[in-house]
């Protein structure tokens, strides 16, 4: 019962919904008691060897009566309990959602996209049946179970039903010795159902990978022994569960035998009528539903813990990265002037212990542009993600205008920029919605004239569609040049004070990535540019360029000055130069 417990917070909120819910439930719980007195009466005066037409139809009218009651009680505590589990449902995801959209990078690192997706589904599905089927079956099963005692003590007769009832506590015990097990085995099969769900996310997700290298089979026979591993996790829970329903079955039975042969011998001694007997054998199926709820109980309220347990685990993880102490006073309008850094040092959360960036400082004023180049893994990357806050333990300042960011509010720092990485993300809707996915109140011509500036508005009008194609998920449909410069047109809607370009034009051909060239410098006039690439022809008119190497500055200055110092830089260049050659 301790789910109830855990999920008090909820019931106290919607406190007069299940109050009415319980209410009319109760009422179908003593209207339910009705026809068997009815049937016992009409079993007394058929074995008297009279009853009247009258009487046959009052009693048929009222049973009648309580058929309609019935109908309208259970209308109101369906509408009332099923709600509440509905309300809870929606609360439930909408707070794992929230909780999911406030979380950083470190928390989508330890969390698989599959296993998320499970506790926003089959966890959350879980709990509400606690609120809709759990508190059903507990009122419910009470109500009937205890009602119908003190009818058959009352219309019947009380040693009879001490007698019937002898096996309802070895029900008791049996429930809950099952029960602790259930709870363990359900929360190994939520953990192997969370496995499968991941594993069938990625397949999917990488299926022109898989196609590509030819290790369908192969994967599709991971899948398989995954799914063996799963369905024989699942089999303990069945089993455990199974055990319910034949238990509940052989104490009722032996409460049937036990009735009919004590009511028998009481019947023979005239201590007891037949009608009596007739309605205490009626009675004892209502019973029947109570006792059966018990295992029934057990089994949702054990799948609802083992679940909300995960679910709360889930939720009591914090973010490292907060807007604790952060100036809430500092406005957009406050983040126009120098972008500055100065890191003495940097390293990952997980090795702390080596180093990815030392000594990197420079300083950019609005309206210029910064170049950063070097080898893969040199730290070009580690750069950008620090000024995005997805890290903000370091040793040094990174400033916007004298603004510590780690100063300045979340939402008024990210607004600010606009950040275009190398593997885009596109979402399964019309090629406008996604460009105007930065800036969601842009018109038509705000979304034409920044897909202009990244050189992809004569591509779309070549589309069937136009701007309102359906691209399919994540741009299924466009190339790879088609998919950064839609996103580089969304990037450039959004009109930050601080754009991000990282390796964001690998993908396109030398006078494309010219052109987009061009038109970022017209337009990003009086605002500051970070390039990051392999591409040098990318940065060549930028005002600064960093090169690294192993998290270190070993080169910079412009172009020019680069070019001229013979070092890493210039031998790249004059590389990258052939290769255009040879390629043409």
């Amino acid at each position: 019962m301790g789910i109830f417990f855990k999920l008090k917070w909820f019931f106290k909120q919607e406190k007069r919904r299940y109050i009415i819910g319980v209410a009319f439930l109760a009422l179908t719980s003593v209207v339910n008691l009705v026809p068997p007195r009815i049937l016992g009466l009409m079993a007394d005066q058929l074995n008297q060897g009279y009853i009247s037409w009258q009487e046959y139809a009052v009693l048929i009218f009222a049973i009648l009566i309580a058929a309609l009651l019935l109908y309208g009680f259970r209308y109101f505590w369906r509408k009332q309990i099923w709600g509440g589990a509905a309300k809870l449902e929606l609360k439930l995801r909408s707070k794992l959602f929230r909780h999911f959209m406030e979380m950083d990078r470190t928390f989508y690192q330890r969390h698989r996209t599959g296993d998320l997706m499970a506790h926003a589904t089959n966890d959350v599905s879980a709990v509400q049946s606690v609120a809709g089927e759990g508190v059903l079956t507990l009122v419910d099963s009470l109500i009937m179970g205890i009602s119908t005692m003190v009818a058959m003590i009352i219309f019947v007769n009380w040693r009879l039903t001490i007698v019937a009832l002898i096996p309802l506590p070895f029900l008791a015990w049996g429930a809950r010795k099952l029960g602790d097990q259930l709870h363990d085995s359900f929360d190994k099969s939520q953990a192997a159902f969370s496995r499968l769900n991941n594993k069938t996310q990625e397949s999917v997700s990488g299926i022109k990978v898989l196609k590509t290298f030819g290790q369908g089979k192969q994967d599709t026979e991971a899948f398989t022994q995954m799914v063996n591993d799963t369905i024989k996790i699942n089999k303990k829970v069945f089993k455990w569960d199974a055990m319910f329903d034949p238990l509940g079955t052989l104490l009722i039975g032996l409460t049937y035998t036990i009735t009919i042969i004590y009511g028998g011998i009481m019947v023979a001694k005239h201590t007891l009528s037949i009608g009596q007997l007739v309605s205490f054998i009626a009675y004892i199926g209502n019973m029947v539903w109570p006792m059966f709820a018990i295992g029934y109980l057990f089994n949702i309220l054990e799948r609802g813990s083992a679940s909300y347990d995960r679910i709360e685990k889930l939720l009591a993880e914090k973010p490292a990265i907060t807007d604790d102490g952060a100036d809430q006073t500092i406005t957009s309008e406050d983040l126009t002037g120098d972008l500055r850094f100065s890191i003495k040092s940097f390293a990952y959360p997980d090795e702390p212990t080596i180093p990815v960036l030392e000594n990197i400082k420079f300083n950019l004023k609005p309206g210029q542009t910064l170049g950063i180049v070097g080898k893969v893994g040199s730290g070009k990357s580690t750069i950008i993600e620090l000024l995005l806050r997805e890290f903000d333990r370091y040793d040094g300042q990174i400033t916007i205008n004298g603004y510590d960011i780690r100063e300045i509010p979340l939402n008024v720092l990210l607004r600010e920029i606009s950040y275009v990485p190398q593997n885009n993300y596109l979402f399964s809707t019309s090629i406008q919605n996604n460009i105007s996915f930065s800036k969601v109140n842009a018109d038509e011509a705000d979304v034409i004239a920044a897909a202009k500036k990244s050189d992809l508005h004569n591509d779309i009008l070549q589309m069937p569609g136009g701007y309102n194609t359906l691209i399919g998920e994540n741009g299924v449909s466009l190339s790879g040049g088609q998919k950064q410069r839609m996103s580089i047109a969304r990037a450039l809607l959004k009109q930050s004070q601080i754009l991000i370009l990282d390796d964001a034009l690998s993908a396109v051909d030398a006078k494309t990535e010219m052109t987009i060239l061009k038109a970022l410098n017209k337009e990003r006039q009086g605002k500051t540019t970070l390039i990051a690439t392999h591409r040098l022809t990318s940065v060549m008119n930028a005002d600064l360029i960093l090169v690294l190497k192993n998290g270190r500055i070993i080169e910079q200055g412009t172009h020019n000055q680069l070019v001229s110092a013979n070092g890493w830089y210039k031998d790249t260049w004059s590389r990258q130069e052939l290769e255009e050659k040879v390629g043409e």
